[in-house]
């Protein structure tokens, strides 16, 4: 729960040249890496006024900077999973919801540490309102933005790339890829990347947008409603019938998920 400012960051080893292919680095000297970050974060302190030049300098030459780098996770291009796991840990909150326990007439929140062992292990009380201070300093800004992507990651590169035709993936072209002058609308992995926004939801709200929350068929997707007027009627006339559309039905199991409102 303390405010720990780091980054978590996921970088090719190597480099793309302009026309796409890549040019493997092997060097990873952590010396190096620590010494760019330090010098690269102080000058956009000095560029923001948060720190004089001459404070800077001073920073330089500390024998202890306060900085670190660590890069002892290597992931192939071909890791799916690891990929995905790196991934994940980079993006989850700062405290899970299942180690979180609030006593309401005690007024006191428990969290539950996953560390065994130092001086964050075991069970800690809090406040309520002294645990909502601690959580608030990691929620961002209005308009700030807690992931980035540069380089060959960013969208603007990744389009431009495609428009260009150029591939970054490393799967083998007819994975990724449809044959040639196949246009139909039913191929497969394209089928699949249409409902990548089903399970991505899934993941978040724990209920699969795609089943029928009544008998728990799999539903086929008609259209997509985005008249704000046109979604109200609907809703006006479901509540009319005396169907509230965020309700869970009569005979649901108790504990089933239900979709966002």
């Amino acid at each position: 729960m303390n405010w720990h400012p780091h980054l978590h960051l996921v970088v090719t080893d190597g480099a793309f040249r302009p026309d796409g292919t890549f040019l493997h680095l092997g060097f990873h000297d952590i010396e190096v890496l620590t010494e760019a970050f330090r010098r690269a974060v102080l000058r956009e302190f000095v560029r923001r006024e948060l720190l004089t030049e001459d404070d800077a300098r001073s920073m330089l030459a500390w024998p202890h900077s306060g900085f670190h780098v660590h890069h002892g996770v290597r992931l192939e291009a071909d890791d799916v999973c690891g990929i995905l796991q790196l991934a994940r840990y980079s993006a989850r909150s700062p405290v899970a919801l299942e180690r979180l326990d609030y006593d309401a007439r005690k007024q006191q929140v428990t969290l539950r540490s996953d560390k065994r062992e130092g001086p964050s292990a075991g069970t800690h009380a809090f406040d309520a309102l002294e645990f909502l201070a601690l959580l608030l300093a990691h929620v961002p800004d209005f308009h700030e933005v807690l992931r980035r992507e540069y380089g060959a990651y960013s969208v603007r590169r990744r389009a431009r790339w495609r428009r260009a035709g150029i591939l970054t993936d490393s799967r083998p072209l007819a994975e990724i890829s449809p044959p040639s002058g196949d246009t139909t609308p039913d191929w497969p992995a394209l089928r699949a990347m249409r409902q990548r926004w089903a399970a991505l939801l899934q993941r978040i709200f724990e209920v699969d947008p795609l089943r029928c929350p009544r008998c728990g068929a799999q539903m086929r997707i008609i259209a997509f409603i985005l008249d704000p007027d046109v979604i109200t009627a609907i809703l006006r006339h479901l509540r009319r019938k005396g169907r509230d559309p965020r309700a869970l039905p009569e005979h649901a199991a108790p504990g089933a998920g239900r979709a966002p409102p």
